[in-house]
């Protein structure tokens, strides 16, 4: 998958502060727009692009993975298109 630009996007996040490229990879800037999620919660959207082989694979039916770095899993959503509105997340 490819980075893609987010629309309205508010912000660009870079790597964590004790990322290590040289033991955990390239980390590149993530545009994220960040929008309320319910009373003192954030919600940050990102956008992101799959690529024509990967366009393939999920035509022929093979699942998209996440992959979260750390031992707790944050609540995530995955959809496509639009982000569902708030309130109505998987």
């Amino acid at each position: 998958m490819h980075i893609g630009r987010v629309t309205g996007a508010t912000r660009n996040l870079g790597a964590p502060l004790d990322w290590d490229p040289a033991k955990d990879g390239i980390c590149g800037g993530l545009p994220i727009r960040d929008e309320p999620h319910s009373p003192g919660v954030n919600r940050m959207v990102s956008a992101w692009m799959p690529t024509p082989e990967e366009i393939a694979l999920i035509t022929a039916g093979e699942p998209i993975y996440l992959l979260v770095v750390g031992a707790v899993h944050p609540p995530v959503a995955i959809s496509v298109g639009n982000p569902p509105p708030i309130g109505e997340e998987a």
